[in-house]
């Protein structure tokens, strides 16, 4: 907002009284001193306002007769009252830290193997991989989705687990804890599935393809059906697939990071972002009827 000089006064006047009943109203201004003046600056929306308000209360409000209302604070809510409306979010990030803490985050590949979306075996110093498709047959379909839990490294869990606890609530605040799980698990299916299929018989897992299931959902429901909840700053999206765009340039991986599970990325960003368009479409509709 742009301000404006409202007030401009010889530097004998006491202006005091009156920049002290401005800051009981909380209105915005500064004052300035410019060739031997005080200048008085406002937001230009309400400098009339000012100026007419100057004009009867020049001293201000000495005895404080004015009846000004007191603004409401806003107090943030505590992390129990947050935990309270976020229990599907909750829950992930707590079964991530369980499972970092059993596998010792990523060491112990004996306990690890019963997640992975391959079982293995170990054989000296070289990993064999058991193919899918047996594993399915022998009723193990959790390894589809329960790579997401696995995290390598304890920066590895934090980051992952800063950025669902950030987009996740926001999802299940709108949307419910139900479709926050659903969706969660329909992101680590695609991303998990894209990695195998792009990736190969690997070790991988984490957080990061839910987390851009998550973003792209947010982004197009957004853009189709506008809502507080989803209004992510632009600054955060831009930078998020700004590090996409490196990851899969191979920079990353080049500067030290290991490697980078890239389909699990560009696979969750594109199932999030068809998500986001089927239910931005669809509440946008329901609000129209």
């Amino acid at each position: 907002m742009t301000n404006v000089a409202v007030l401009r006064l010889p530097l004998a006047v006491d202006l005091s009284g009156f920049v002290k009943l401005l800051q009981r109203m909380q209105v915005p201004h500064r004052v300035s001193e410019e060739s031997g003046e005080q200048v008085l600056w406002v937001p230009a929306n309400i400098s009339e306002d000012v100026r007419v308000l100057y004009e009867r209360y020049p001293a201000g409000d000495p005895d404080e007769q004015l009846a000004i209302p007191v603004a409401r604070t806003v107090r943030r809510p505590s992390f129990a009252s947050q935990l309270r409306h976020a229990k599907g979010t909750a829950l992930i990030l707590l079964l991530s830290l369980l499972v970092g803490v059993v596998t010792l985050l990523g060491d112990n590949l004996a306990t690890m193997r019963w997640l992975t979306f391959l079982d293995y075996h170990v054989v000296g110093e070289y990993i064999h991989f058991v193919p899918l498709a047996d594993s399915l047959a022998a009723g193990q379909w959790w390894r589809l989705v329960t790579p997401m839990l696995i995290h390598f490294g304890i920066l590895h869990l934090a980051m992952n687990g800063m950025w669902y606890w950030e987009l996740g609530r926001r999802i299940e605040s709108r949307q419910g804890t139900v479709n926050l799980i659903g969706l969660t698990l329909l992101f680590s299916l695609v991303s998990n599935f894209s990695q195998f299929v792009f990736g190969g018989p690997t070790l991988f897992g984490g957080l990061s393809g839910v987390l851009y299931g998550l973003l792209g959902h947010c982004w197009i429901f957004q853009i189709l059906s506008p809502n507080a909840a989803y209004r992510l700053p632009r600054g955060v999206l831009v930078m998020m697939l700004v590090w996409l765009l490196l990851c899969l340039s191979g920079l990353v991986s080049m500067i030290g990071f290991g490697e980078i599970a890239n389909a699990a990325h560009v696979g969750g960003l594109l199932v999030g972002c068809l998500t986001g368009l089927l239910g931005g479409l669809y509440n946008r509709r329901k609000l129209a009827a």
